[in-house]
């Protein structure tokens, strides 16, 4: 209340500093026990895993590894209006009593779709609230066995002063979701938005505080979608589940090989089949490539669902080892069904695809290939050559060309296997 320049307590001059005291609201400060912080010796942690809980979608239980852990917290991403919000009401199918919490729409608006997708029940609750508090009050009530939010770029505690959807916001809000999943014991699905770049909206830390981590991505000019896990604590980050949309909502694909070469054509030039692994599950699909005389300056390489750099690299092992110039033309490539592959396992079939193009002449429509290519152009092997082997012989392929030693069992097979051991050697045997 006075000047003073001498400190009282020990009588010496300017050592007094300033120090603003900010009082910090009850909500934000503090924090709740998601557990016992006692300390336990590591054997007397009881490590019993609850029953996991089914989504009654196959296809995502399979992601999930299995199904969806109590007391887990799920994040969804995906590009607009690609099924998100679609696909988690579907989860209302299943007798599991289930919070839909939506942010962005109203009560009317999601009776109107629930009716078009068949969902409803007394178990299925819905929730049109974006504040957080309010949001724990209900969940706190009702105890159901998942809350879904939709989206938590909506979702605001009042003890922020920062709009929804900001940083602060949305890790905040996160925060206290996560810790009332992990001590009540109830899983929770956090749908997220996604920028230009194809990447969750928010902070990168957002990711790291969930369990799970699912991207659903596709095109929105072919109808598949698929849920691929980024993320998994409690499984394997490989696999991925596959979906059809249709006027009733989303339809699972229990054969996604047969439905990816479902409109494939005989006898034409620049298509492969190749044999791509993702998780537990072989898949057939189909690279198809176009190569033609280049009428500009600097010859155009344009990927859809490839890394354009391994396909540029893959052309110069074209050029170095097996002579084919490329340099006057323009090479298109693409993965038929809008699928996106990322296994060096399919660089065989990329490169017969070339040539075919190039060579004009087609490969034989019941040939399958497998191999990576390195830059010696030898042939490598890949990972589990025998269930691609199976999967090419149960869609009625007559041979498939695959690395040479990569199959142990040379049992007697309804597919002829050949095994090759440079890039020229197999190229001589398709085209």
């Amino acid at each position: 209340m006075r000047w003073s320049g001498k400190c009282d307590s020990c009588g010496e001059w300017n050592t007094l500093v300033e120090e603003v005291v900010r009082q910090e609201s009850a909500g934000r400060g503090a924090r709740a026990a998601t557990g016992d912080a006692r300390v336990y010796p590591i054997t007397r942690v009881d490590a019993q895993q609850d029953e996991r809980l089914r989504t009654g979608l196959v296809e995502l239980d399979r992601v999930l590894g299995g199904g969806i852990v109590p007391g887990s917290m799920i994040l969804l991403g995906g590009d607009p209006g690609i099924g998100k919000s679609t696909l988690m009401m579907q989860l209302g199918r299943a007798e599991t009593r289930i919070l839909y919490v939506s942010g962005e729409e109203s009560l009317r608006q999601i009776k109107l779709r629930a009716e078009r997708l068949k969902v409803g029940g007394e178990h299925f609750l819905v929730l049109a609230e974006t504040n957080l508090d309010a949001i724990l009050r209900a969940v706190q009530e009702q105890k159901p066995d998942l809350v879904v939010i939709d989206s938590i770029q909506t979702v605001f505690r009042p003890e922020l002063e920062s709009a929804p959807g900001s940083i602060s916001q949305v890790r905040e809000s996160t925060a206290v979701l996560l810790r009332h999943a992990k001590s009540e014991n109830i899983p929770m699905i956090v749908i997220g938005h996604v920028t230009k770049d194809g990447v969750i909206a928010g902070p990168r830390v957002l990711e790291h505080m969930v369990d799970t981590v699912l991207q659903f991505e596709g095109d929105h000019h072919h109808s598949y979608r698929i849920v691929r896990g980024l993320k998994n604590r409690f499984g394997s980050t490989n696999e991925i589940g596959i979906f059809e949309m249709q006027e009733n909502g989303l339809r699972e694909v229990s054969n996604p090989s047969e439905v990816f070469l479902s409109d494939r054509s005989h006898g034409i030039s620049g298509s492969c089949v190749t044999s791509s692994l993702e998780g537990t599950r072989a898949l057939l699909i189909e690279v198809q490539a176009l190569v033609t005389p280049s009428n500009y300056g600097t010859p155009q390489r344009t990927m859809s669902g490839l890394d354009a750099r391994r396909v540029s690299l893959l052309l110069a092992v074209l050029e170095k080892r097996f002579g084919m110039h490329v340099g006057q033309y323009d090479v298109f490539v693409n993965i038929a069904g809008g699928v996106r592959i990322d296994e060096p396992a399919v660089d065989l079939a990329v490169c017969a695809a070339i040539v075919s193009s190039a060579r004009d002449r087609a490969i034989d429509h019941a040939t399958a290939v497998v191999g990576e290519v390195g830059l010696g152009g030898e042939v490598r092997s890949v990972g589990q050559v025998e269930k691609r082997v199976v999967e090419a012989e149960k869609l009625g392929f007559k041979r498939i060309i695959v690395p040479r030693g990569g199959i142990a069992d040379k049992k007697k097979r309804g597919i002829e296997i050949i095994e090759v051991d440079l890039l020229a050697e197999a190229m001589e045997k398709l085209v």
